[in-house]
């Protein structure tokens, strides 16, 4: 029997399914792309580094000879020993919580994802190593069961090897199958290749997945459940091609780097915005900047109100207004950036009244920036914004940020913070656009009788809309919080 005598996935129903269980592969079937190399690739970069990515992309042709003229499971047996030998299994669990889910739901095929939303039990059965998928499936889009290659550990690490009965393929699949549901019969079987057969005639009905044509992803909007915090220094998923790529332009992308970082904390300020452009770093600058002007005794310094992009923010910003303004961060990331660059960091503490009365004086001498998010945030989502800052000033120009980049994220929430930089600058044309909104009115401040919480919201209103971003009242403690029970779904809306 060939996959292809079975009725294609558009022939089934999925009116009136809410008691029926729903049994399906994942890659090819589920998802759209039947290969998981982008997925070991992404781990085996963001646990090992670039190295690990090099030797997955060197074992890649061996795993492909074995998994198409040999064995399938002795080709992903492949795959997972050079992906996972030696890792920590925390580690593991930590990328397929915080960076795949991102990739998955970006692939993630509509007829089927039709039909296995609309069953009462889910499960999934698949080659793919079950620590990879489970968060993804489970959280994400519901499934009761996820049933996938165990891996062997030692002492916390892995081993690279399998357990036994093996590679989830094949036979295999319908033997757990068969163990999971004994004597139950699921209604429904999905699956896209030959070796899915065993499982499929285990059930009820069976459709086939045809990889052509081509099927355009769930869209965004309709995606079962949203993701705030992605991780991870990828920003494509990863085919063999752009893995070589990656690998070979690490090295020139990291001087390149190291040279952006030089010039940006070591050239005056005026000279900044025009060298940016001689090296590759793009600067647009919307909007009306406010003026220098010599600031009298009763008249307060203009504070800048700005969303979290990057650790350089401050350094693109004093860019683009031609001067150096001093920030106030909670954060400590930033030391190797102070060290050099003639731009303040004064750091706040946990006192809320000893910031306040700091900044108050601050802004009698000067003018400030303040991100009020409190961390990076890669958008489309901005986090809450303290209201500290709109007690100290009615001098307020909210500022909206945004950066480009088109290979690795600038920001991370894992890891070594000081590394953003390296990696934004990294991008071979990195871009920041800064738009200058008007000064806030009167009416929207603290004088005209509005609550402090109210004009920290409607400055966050009015960068998120520059942005066509999405309020959140997530706080930079739940994003930390989120991550540390690594689970970066949470939406909550304003």
């Amino acid at each position: 029997m060939a996959i292809t005598t079975f009725p294609t996935i558009e022939k089934c129903a999925s009116i009136g399914r809410e008691e029926d269980i729903v049994v399906t592969d994942l890659d090819g079937t589920l998802l759209r792309g039947s290969s998981s190399f982008a997925y070991f690739a992404l781990v085996a970069f963001d646990v090992g580094g670039v190295l690990r990515l090099l030797f997955l992309l060197l074992a890649s042709p061996l795993a492909g000879i074995l998994y198409y003229f040999i064995s399938e499971s002795a080709g992903i047996q492949v795959i997972v020993f050079i992906t996972f030998v030696g890792m920590k299994v925390s580690d593991i669990e930590s990328a397929a919580r915080a960076v795949l889910p991102k990739y998955y739901l970006e692939d993630l095929h509509p007829e089927s994802w039709r039909v296995f939303s609309s069953c009462g039990k889910r499960c999934v059965l698949t080659a793919s190593p079950r620590i990879l998928v489970e968060h993804f499936l489970k959280d994400y889009l519901g499934a009761d069961i996820v049933l996938g290659t165990e891996i062997e550990t030692y002492k916390s690490r892995a081993t690279g090897f399998v357990r036994s009965p093996g590679v989830l393929v094949g036979k295999n699949k319908a033997n757990a199958l068969r163990r999971t549901f004994g004597e139950i019969q699921p209604e429904i079987g999905l699956g896209d290749r030959d070796t899915d057969i065993p499982f499929m005639t285990l059930c009820k009905e069976g459709y086939f997945v045809p990889s052509k044509p081509k099927v355009k992803a769930v869209t965004t909007n309709k995606l079962p459940k949203p993701i705030i915090f992605h991780d991870g220094r990828l920003i494509e998923k990863l085919t063999p091609l752009m893995s070589l790529f990656i690998i070979i332009w690490i090295p020139f992308g990291f001087l390149l780097a190291f040279l952006r970082i030089c010039i940006s904390i070591l050239l005056p300020i005026p000279l900044q915005y025009y060298v940016f452009w001689v090296i590759g770093i793009r600067l647009t600058i919307k909007g009306t900047p406010p003026p220098s002007t010599t600031k009298s005794e009763d008249q307060s310094g203009v504070l800048f109100v700005c969303c979290h992009q990057t650790i350089l923010d401050n350094i693109f910003l004093s860019a683009a207004l031609n001067r150096s303004i001093p920030i106030v961060t909670y954060s400590s990331t930033s030391r190797f950036f102070e060290i050099f660059s003639s731009i303040k960091t004064i750091r706040l503490t946990q006192d809320r009244a000893s910031n306040a009365s700091m900044i108050k004086q601050l802004l009698k001498e000067r003018n400030l920036i303040i991100f009020p998010e409190g961390s990076t945030n890669r958008g489309p989502f901005l986090l809450r914004f303290s209201s500290l800052f709109a007690e100290l000033t009615d001098e307020i120009v909210p500022v909206a940020m945004e950066n480009k980049m088109s290979m690795f994220y600038g920001s991370t929430t894992r890891g070594w913070k000081w590394m953003d930089a390296f990696f934004f600058l990294m991008n071979p044309r990195p871009t920041y656009e800064i738009t200058f909104l008007k000064k806030l009115p009167h009416e929207f401040t603290c004088k005209s009788g509005k609550s402090s919480h109210e004009v920290a919201s409607y400055i966050q209103k009015v960068i998120a809309e520059t942005l066509s971003y999405e309020c959140t009242t997530f706080t930079r403690k739940d994003k930390y919080t989120a991550f540390a029970r690594n689970d970066g779904s949470i939406v909550k809306k304003t």
